[in-house]
């Protein structure tokens, strides 16, 4: 009658239901459920505008507005845009390409804590939640870059071969986008207030990866920036501004020229190397952070 449960589970062969598997075995299951990933993102994509009447319209309107908004503020009130050629075409790849990644860093705080019941009802690993969180976010990308190619088309930008980089660019974001997802996964699950931080953090995040001004203009001689090049070197490594500027780079030829010729930038190898570092870093450490903690999710 003294028999503690962990001898009786032990006598019965019984072992806990949500025990973190080896991490072999984890990556096999979360495999195993892509299909169950794909449909529950594509099943949340649809769910978040139905309640509004334009529905998934509004996956096309809100990165328009937000890029008209800071168009209107800081290209013509603050005049950033001076000497950056097609700047509406500039910001609005600045805009849709870091909104990829904000989403991303907000939905995946809440995707485990959203989804408490789910976590109770079933065993599965919970890796699926927020790799399904940067599916969504995969999808509404893709809708959009149907306005952003037709901006970048409007403005007489054309059809080159340089643009076919812009899938490894968003391959690379993507796997960047899933880290970060993973590691907001968990934090978010323990500290529910890192959801009201996140606003003020990706604003800041925001206005330092170069989306409404040329980070190569502002350090050149002459600028503020300039006088202090170790702030810019990190400006530069910020991942942030490499998926952003990279896409600049394979998609407005103008703006590459410009670069080049006024700027005397003529390589890109660096934002390659800081892209694939990136992503390597932040997929691989994410996904282990976020096993790690894989019996405690939906506890309490």
């Amino acid at each position: 009658m003294n028999e503690t449960l962990a001898d009786y589970a032990a006598r019965y062969g019984l072992r806990q239901s949500a025990a973190r598997p080896p991490l072999r075995k984890y990556i096999q299951d979360v495999w195993a459920r892509r299909n169950f990933i794909w449909a529950f993102a594509s099943a949340k994509n649809i769910s978040m505008y139905t309640d509004s009447r334009l529905g998934q319209v509004w996956q096309l309107l809100t990165p328009l507005l937000n890029a008209a908004v800071y168009y209107l503020i800081f290209g013509l009130l603050l005049g950033t845009s001076r000497g950056v050629p097609d700047f509406i075409p500039f910001l609005v790849t600045g805009v849709f390409l870091f909104g990829f990644t904000q989403r991303s860093v907000t939905s995946g705080a809440k995707s485990v804590g959203d989804n408490l019941s789910l976590i109770r009802a079933l065993h599965f690993p919970r890796a699926t939640l927020p790799l399904a969180i940067a599916v969504v976010e995969l999808q509404q990308l893709l809708m959009a870059l149907i306005v952003l190619f037709v901006i970048v088309f409007a403005f007489g930008e054309p059809l080159s071969f340089n643009m076919l980089l812009f899938v490894p660019v968003v391959g690379l974001q993507l796997m960047f986008n899933v880290g970060i997802s993973m590691v907001m996964a968990r934090l978010g699950a323990f500290n529910r207030d890192i959801t009201q931080l996140l606003p003020f953090v990706m604003r800041t995040w925001l206005y330092a990866s170069g989306v409404i001004f040329s980070l190569p203009q502002m350090m050149q001689s002459g600028h503020k920036l300039a006088e202090y090049g170790w702030l810019g070197e990190l400006m530069k490594a910020n991942p942030g501004y490499v998926y952003v500027e990279l896409s600049r780079h394979v998609l407005l030829g103008e703006y590459r020229g410009y670069v080049s010729t006024n700027l005397k930038i003529h390589e890109t190898t660096q934002l390659w190397l800081y892209a694939v570092l990136w992503a390597l870093v932040a997929l691989v450490g994410g996904f282990m952070y976020f096993y790690r903690a894989e019996e405690r999710y939906g506890r309490g």
